[in-house]
């Protein structure tokens, strides 16, 4: 006999509350933007198998800073050295932009080649991750609905449009090394599969 599962226990309880916590109802919304609010995975990996086309990474931004203020979600100190980078995952041959990304990643936490891919390639942070072999653990700690603002530009939507996104920590060596936020407009991927 099959068990019947209850709506609201098809999420893990901590991805339920994030976007409770954001006023984002999951029936809301399709299941590709459900995984990619959701997922644990490689977004870059996820977005190729179901857009069929290779994705590649435009860098809008990319500085070694000292940390401007504390980032307990990171157990940072002001001070501390931080790669502040600003991304856009392009489809290669269609050029269309489907998510920005906004990292702060901890350089002394990662190895060197890792630290050499970030910096002199354009391969998207999980590649390197797979093509490393680094261990990692990701850890939702938010989502939200915004609108679109200054990021309209780059998805030709208008600047009230709204954007959904997540925000995940990721651990490597029981190590909080980066945390990403990656967002995409909300009228993007609304075909059903």
């Amino acid at each position: 006999m099959t068990p019947v599962i209850e709506k609201d226990q098809l999420m893990r309880d901590d991805l339920q509350q994030s976007l409770t916590r954001s006023h984002i109802n999951p029936a809301t919304l399709t299941p590709f933007q459900r995984i990619l609010l959701t997922t644990d995975g490689t977004v870059t990996d996820i977005l190729e198998a179901y857009l069929f086309e290779q994705i590649q990474v435009v860098k809008l931004s990319q500085e070694l800073i000292p940390s401007s203020v504390d980032i307990p979600l990171l157990e940072l100190k002001t001070g501390t050295e931080i790669i502040d980078r600003q991304i856009l995952l392009q489809g290669k041959i269609s050029r269309k932009n489907y998510i920005y990304a906004e990292s702060i990643i901890v350089p002394e936490r990662l190895d060197e080649n890792f630290r050499y891919e970030l910096f002199k390639t354009k391969t998207p942070i999980g590649k390197i991750w797979l093509e490393q072999k680094v261990e990692t653990f990701k850890d939702i700690v938010d989502s939200a609905k915004e609108p679109a603002n200054d990021l309209s530009v780059h998805f030709n939507i208008d600047p009230s449009d709204n954007m959904l996104s997540r925000t995940y920590r990721v651990f490597s060596k029981g190590q909080a090394v980066m945390m990403i936020t990656e967002k995409f407009p909300e009228s993007y991927f609304l075909k059903e599969f």
